[in-house]
């Protein structure tokens, strides 16, 4: 605490007392006293009323501050404020801008110190005073708010706080990128904040920001400090910066490309054999994370459940990625890093990526085909193999099957027998049947069978996923040999001259379904005649029987059974 002894201004006059009478005398007295100036001070005195805990700069002779003031007399009486004009005192310290005391107290200061300054008034206005504002002699108080300091001499200051440990790619003159930033001034009041997008190093930014965001990394935060010469100079932005202001932005990098930059494309995992590599056209079966370069999620078809599906190199899909997919195998992993030139572009999607935003994708591809593909036939022949199978034949074999990628879809040994069907009845996919065709009797096959001639862009729900390739290892069991194409009937002997009386046995000139069945089952089963094998026998002879009865009354004439057996002259068959 500062005591100051306050003297009479001029020595007691007795007789002056003697004029006062009694208590009057007193109190004249009392009022001269009180009214006495105090004694000038031999120097400034610095009361500091609050420090900040940090101070990383101190004002020092030659910088240029800005500080709010409020200016009293030793009584309380203000007499200035820059508070009151709406702005703060900016000028140059040690120069002789500012009186002599003022000058000395600032010097030390921080930026958001607050300090009292008593200034005598030799380092004041001395004996002349300051017109009518301040009188001759007169102590100065100033209670001070140090808001800023810089010196002509200050550069950028970049203060790295986080960097992330893998850095692919530092920010250098003429990329573009994405950051998001926190803008106060030196004293920590905020003016802005938002997300950016620019061109670095060209001139779209004031000078301080262009230098301090080369070198950055993406995920990389910076503090970056600049003096006015470096941001908004003498005038500052007209709204929420004032004139002369150093700058403080808080920024974290979030993206970054460059216009001329071409995909990356990273290879993260091989499958141990890659028989095929994906081609324009070829129609593609394939997983993906979707995130932006700072890694913020944005899509994933794991999410849906469902791999995406589409042709590659046609356009179907953004350009990157359909350049990234390329020359893949399945099974393969990928990281594709995608410019937004060849992405979504300066307007984004709307919703989830913003404009001019890179993206990453890890891609895992499933499978892929060809339109033009055809079912692939890899054969492990039996030492001896005699027969071979052709359409109409009754097949038995066993058989796993898989998508492209491995993934288990099916297999006839859960069932604890073969599948067995006739080929060429439709009985299997089309790539089954092409697969089965020309097969011994323990022979052993691997089909990779492309969607449309598998089960096409449906798939069977819950089972198989539409447009998928399938691959199935099967292996011959037996074969029945088939009727020629378009016979379900033929005889393994001559054909009886009296056909129909045969059939005819109550003689009624007329064959009914029962005999006619009757007639049938009997050569099949003496070896005189043999069904198509792999169908239900009762629905053959009704057939057989339907096309025989011509009009369609429910029974066979002789005229009716003749004719068919002049129509099929040239056929060992009804």
């Amino acid at each position: 605490m500062l005591f100051i002894f306050f003297p009479p201004v001029f020595p007691l006059n007795l007789r002056f007392l003697r004029s006062c009478h009694g208590c009057l005398a007193v109190s004249c007295l009392l009022f001269v006293a009180c009214n006495a100036p105090p004694v000038p001070l031999d120097d400034i005195v610095v009361e500091k009323t609050f420090t900040p805990e940090k101070c990383d700069r101190a004002v020092q002779q030659g910088d240029f501050v800005r500080y709010h003031y409020n200016g009293m007399f030793p009584d309380g009486k203000k007499f200035d404020s820059s508070y009151d004009r709406g702005t703060t005192y900016n000028v140059f310290v040690g120069r002789g801008q500012l009186i002599a005391g003022m000058d000395k107290a600032l010097v030390g200061m921080c930026v958001n110190e607050r300090s009292l300054v008593k200034i005598p008034p030799e380092l004041a206005y001395g004996k002349n005073g300051y017109g009518d504002i301040i009188p001759p002699d007169s102590i100065l108080h100033f209670d001070v708010l140090m808001l800023d300091i810089w010196n002509p001499e200050d550069k950028v200051q970049i203060q790295t706080y986080y960097k992330p440990e893998k850095c692919g790619r530092a920010v250098e003159v003429s990329d573009y990128v994405r950051y998001h930033y926190n803008g106060t001034l030196l004293d920590g009041t905020l003016f802005d904040s938002r997300t950016y997008d620019t061109y670095v190093g060209i001139g779209w930014l004031i000078a301080g920001m262009d230098q301090g965001l080369l070198g950055m990394c993406v995920g990389e935060k910076r503090i970056i400090t600049m003096p006015p010469s470096l941001g908004y100079g003498e005038h500052g932005d007209g709204s929420d910066i004032p004139a002369q202001a150093s700058l403080v932005f808080d920024v974290v990098l979030l993206d970054l490309h460059n216009p001329k930059d071409e995909i990356t494309v990273e290879v993260q995992s091989l499958p141990d054999s890659c028989p095929r590599k994906s081609k324009e056209g070829d129609f593609m079966r394939y997983h993906y994370n979707g995130t932006l370069l700072d890694g913020t999620f944005f899509d994933s078809s794991y999410s849906r459940n469902r791999t995406y599906d589409t042709y590659i190199g046609k356009g179907y899909v953004i350009a990157g990625m359909d350049q990234g997919l390329l020359g893949v195998c399945v099974g393969e992993r990928r990281r594709i890093t995608i410019p937004p030139h060849l992405a979504y572009g300066e307007e984004g999607t709307g919703t989830k990526i913003p404009g001019s935003a890179v993206l990453v994708f890890e891609v895992l591809i499933i499978d892929f085909h060809n339109p033009s593909d055809t079912v692939q036939i890899t054969k492990e022949k039996p030492e001896q193999c005699g027969y071979t199978t052709k359409r109409g034949d009754f097949v038995k074999y066993h058989y796993n099957a898989s998508l492209l990628d491995g993934t288990y879809i099916d297999s006839s040994h859960r069932y604890g027998k073969t599948y067995d069907v006739v080929l060429g009845a439709g009985q299997v996919i089309p790539g089954m049947e092409q697969g089965l065709m020309e097969m011994c009797v323990g022979e052993k096959r691997k089909l990779v069978v492309p969607p449309h001639l598998g089960y096409g862009e449906r798939g069977v729900d819950g089972e198989v996923p539409g447009s998928a390739v399938l691959v199935f290892d099967i292996e011959l069991f037996g074969v029945e040999e088939g009727l020629p194409e378009g016979y379900m009937f033929v005889w393994n002997e001559d054909v009886s001259p009296d056909l129909f009386k045969e059939m005819d046995r109550n003689k009624d000139l007329e064959v009914d379904p029962t005999e006619f069945s009757d007639y049938i089952q009997q050569q099949v089963n003496e070896g005189r005649g043999r069904l198509a094998p792999g169908f239900d026998p009762h629905r053959i002879i009704d057939s057989m029987y339907h096309n025989q009865d011509r009009n369609k009354d429910g029974k066979i004439t002789e005229e009716e059974f003749k004719l068919k057996a002049e129509e099929a002259v040239a056929h060992d068959e009804l």
